[in-house]
């Protein structure tokens, strides 16, 4: 019997991983991707990526989304209501479970669970505990493309910020930062692989500094000739 699933996209590497893996799968039928998006930037949430992008990523991807809004100053409250809205909607159309592309933050998935147990759904892992370095090499070797849409200034320099997920920016991160960015050291946009049925086109903006901490690379979107 095939179940009907959800996958948490957040238009980076891991979450396109993720999806890779659960196509694989003839007894999960994804449903829709869900995607938080800060209103106030129109972008998504953490990745800093414009709203207009997600939506044709999706479209490249063939399978509908699911935006999820939340304001610049979310509380725990508010996301919480805003996620378990939506979690309700979907169980009452025979969602069973959503798909995320955690890898080994344990806290992060109790709290992930703990959100779904709420409404009778549970929680699918497909990259859970896999190594890190491995991952990282697969997703370049299977023909996905990325670039770095923001980084944590406080463990990787803004050099990064604005290049592609390649092997040359694996050997060049410190040793102290997680080749999957697991930790929050970086983002990603996906705009090229397997499972996408056309590439995405964008120019490389103006990079600033938000927080005094964090660096976001904007990504202009570019319209097919």
């Amino acid at each position: 019997m095939t179940q009907k699933i959800l996958l948490a996209w957040s238009g980076g590497k891991d979450s396109a991983l993720a999806l890779y893996e659960i196509k694989k799968r003839p007894d999960l039928e994804i449903v829709s991707l869900i995607t938080t998006i800060t209103e106030d930037y129109d972008r998504i949430s953490m990745h800093g990526v414009r709203r207009v992008l997600l939506e044709s990523q999706a479209e490249s991807l063939g399978i509908p989304l699911y935006k999820i809004f939340i304001s610049k100053s979310s509380s725990d409250e508010e996301y919480g209501h805003k996620m378990k809205e939506m979690l309700t909607r979907f169980s009452s159309l025979g969602v069973s479970s959503v798909v995320f592309g955690d890898i080994f933050l344990e806290d992060l998935r109790k709290f992930r669970e703990k959100q779904l147990s709420k409404v009778g759904m549970k929680g699918i892992f497909p990259l859970w505990k896999k190594n890190t370095l491995e991952l990282a090499h697969a997703f370049i070797n299977l023909g996905f493309r990325a670039i770095v849409t923001s980084t944590d200034s406080k463990v990787l320099h803004r050099k990064f910020v604005g290049r592609e997920i390649d092997e040359k920016f694996l050997a060049q991160i410190p040793p102290s930062v997680d080749p999957c960015g697991e930790n929050g050291e970086f983002h990603t946009f996906v705009f090229s692989g397997p499972i996408f049925k056309k590439r995405l086109l964008f120019r490389v903006g103006e990079v600033v500094l938000r927080e005094n901490r964090f660096y976001y690379c904007d990504l202009e979107p570019v319209l097919a000739a």
